[in-house]
């Protein structure tokens, strides 16, 4: 199997990424995916989809996690690596390129050579919804994977939740893990920054969709602004 990020070489890496691109928990996601696959965009007649579950990648030291909602249909669905292939990539990457965080602005497919620097991209749910719309049951069903992330990266110091389904699973997980006691205590807005009872930091942006980028609800200098804060919490230099 081609390995998705040279950068994640130890067994556990390997493990955990298997056990995503393996998974069948969600029959509906799983037929969603194969069958965008199948059709496919005009655009991508000549492309093979990947049509599978989509791990995580970036830099196994990171020290910032990027959690966004789920692969786009004909984005990470079609490349295998999140946020590739697709305009909301193109709204990120640039950004996180400019503050460091990636060593390319552009995300096409993943062999392009991306690599990220201190910074881990995954997602609540590892397969394309119809409508964007995981159901809660899909979220639990995922959740295993986003846990298994996050303990094989230890030095994580900041969460950047991208839209308020990512930042309500991320919740979901410091429940589950006994860190916090109750997610009602904490309220997603863009810019939200809230000290967790473990020593981290979670942030939340508004999600980089077109929805949000084509309409002007969040532009570029509000997504730095995010990450450059995520940069002074992780005591990266700016």
């Amino acid at each position: 199997m081609t390995s998705l990020n040279a950068q994640n070489t130890s067994p556990l890496f390997h493990q955990i990424r298997d056990s995503i691109i393996t998974c069948e928990r969600c029959p509906r996601l799983r037929d969603y995916c194969r069958g965008i696959g199948e059709t496919k965009r005009r655009a991508y007649l000549d492309q093979t989809y990947w049509s599978r579950p989509v791990p995580g990648f970036g830099d196994p030291r990171a020290r910032i996690l990027i959690l966004g909602l789920a692969p786009g249909a004909h984005g990470a669905n079609r490349t295998g690596r999140p946020f590739t292939g697709d305009g909301s990539g193109d709204f990120m990457y640039p950004v996180l390129h400019e503050l460091g965080l990636a060593n390319k602005p552009r995300a096409v497919h993943r062999e392009d050579g991306l690599k990220l620097r201190h910074a881990w991209i995954a997602s609540v749910v590892r397969c394309a919804p119809p409508g964007d719309k995981p159901q809660p049951q899909e979220i639990r069903n995922c959740s295993s994977h986003l846990a298994g992330e996050i303990e094989a990266l230890p030095r994580v110091r900041v969460v950047v939740c991208l839209g308020n389904i990512a930042f309500d699973g991320y919740l979901a997980h410091l429940l589950h893990a006994g860190v916090i006691t109750r997610k009602s205590e904490y309220h997603f807005s863009h810019g939200a920054q809230y000290l967790l009872p473990n020593g981290l930091h979670l942030l939340a942006t508004y999600h980089p969709s077109l929805r949000n980028t084509n309409t002007g609800r969040l532009n570029s200098t509000m997504f730095t602004k995010v990450f450059l804060r995520a940069r002074e919490l992780a005591g990266l230099a700016v």
